[in-house]
């Protein structure tokens, strides 16, 4: 302990620590009932983390992310319609399948009309 010192490290237990998380963007480490050392060399904190039990889960953040229903204007419906000849019904479900994208959506109903 004494030659740490001398070195300039300090190091400190983290009492009463119940779950570390580490958040990565692709998952969260949960890891319950660690022991957490804090290490403090020349200025420089570092925790040390040991034992616990360890599980991974998909993060809160990448389950809000997820892609939703675009919302489709009533207006664009009816231009895709004009434009393309058909229903504004087949109009509004080629607009949910181009996400919102008019020109695509267009695209879509003409090439069912060339397919024909």
């Amino acid at each position: 302990m004494r030659m740490m010192q001398k070195m300039g490290m300090k190091v400190d237990e983290v009492a009463n620590v119940s779950q570390v998380i580490i958040k990565t963007d692709s998952k969260d480490i949960v890891i319950e009932g660690p022991s957490v050392t804090l290490v403090t060399v020349q200025g420089q904190a570092m925790f040390q983390v040991a034992g616990g039990q360890v599980s991974e889960a998909v993060p809160q953040a990448a389950m809000a992310a997820a892609p939703a229903t675009p919302a489709v204007e009533e207006g664009d419906v009816q231009l895709v319609a004009q434009q393309t000849g058909k229903s504004v019904e087949e109009a509004r479900k080629a607009l949910l399948e181009a996400g919102g994208d008019l020109a695509k959506a267009i695209i879509i109903l003409k090439g069912e009309t060339a397919s024909r």
